[in-house]
């Protein structure tokens, strides 16, 4: 079997990056192990049970990848996060403090609404059409 097990999202800082992901989108911590030049290794999963694809949060060094910060798709929604119950997600999501850009939407594919993470990488949450 092959799947994508990690994705790079450039970030400012790990700590505020682990807390928005950890708190306010609800994924679990993984590993945050430091590294001998200073940087950590910080992985974060959605979802309590693990699975799925995992972010590597790599906090930005020097001016390129500062300002990629926040705009790594070119201002399209370049992540999905998945869920099985869309009303429970966005309520949550949304007292946590999440900005979303629209009103949730019923699509053929889904219930779905664009949402932003703290550096304002745009986001889908969706809940796939059964």
């Amino acid at each position: 079997m092959r799947r994508v097990a990690l994705v790079t999202l450039v970030v400012g800082d790990y700590d505020e990056a682990i807390s928005f992901y950890t708190e306010a989108l609800g994924f679990r911590l993984v590993e945050d192990a430091p590294r001998p030049d200073g940087s950590r290794w910080v992985v974060v999963e959605p979802g309590a049970e693990g699975g799925g694809t995992g972010l590597l949060l790599a906090r930005a060094k020097g001016d390129g990848q500062r300002a990629r910060v926040g705009d790594q798709t070119g201002g399209r929604v370049g992540f999905f996060l998945h869920t099985d119950d869309f009303a429970r997600d966005h309520a949550r999501m949304a007292a946590a403090g999440v900005t979303f850009l629209e009103q949730p939407r019923h699509e053929p594919y889904g219930t779905v609404a664009v949402f932003q993470d703290l550096y304002g990488n745009r986001w889908d949450l969706l809940q796939p059409a059964a």
